[in-house]
């Protein structure tokens, strides 16, 4: 990795909640609200956009751990705010914590793990699957 990533940096992501971000099993809809599944794919993008700067251009991230607590729903139309902080910093691990805000009202939060791995070990981990 490139030098600089460094505990307390932060990404955001804002979203708005739309029908395809509702809780659904098999395309039937169970709530017309953000669904956990997206809440998860938002906490590891605003983890990833942490990384990406950092990345050397034989490198990429791999999703090592996701911890979430689900919180408070969100109707269609509510303006989210995800923000990732790095939280750690351990070999080529990177830790973030995230939270999700609908306004100043908690939705989510959680933890991501992010693994650095050079390119051509995730193809060969990857081959012996």
């Amino acid at each position: 990795m490139k030098p600089g990533l460094s505990i307390g940096n932060q990404a955001v992501v804002h979203a708005v909640v739309t029908p395809e971000m509702f809780a659904q099993f098999e395309g039937e809809i169970v709530h017309r609200a953000y669904s956990t599944v997206t809440m998860i794919y938002h906490m590891e993008w605003a983890s990833r956009l942490l990384i990406l700067p950092y990345l050397d251009e034989e490198e990429e991230g791999m999703g090592g751990a996701v911890s979430a607590s689900h919180l408070s729903p969100s109707p269609e139309g509510s303006f989210l705010t995800i923000t990732a902080t790095v939280d750690k910093l351990e070999g080529n691990s990177v830790y973030t914590i995230v939270t999700v805000h609908n306004g100043d009202k908690l939705v989510g939060k959680g933890d991501v793990k992010q693994v650095i791995l050079p390119k051509s070990k995730i193809a060969e981990i990857l081959k012996q699957e």
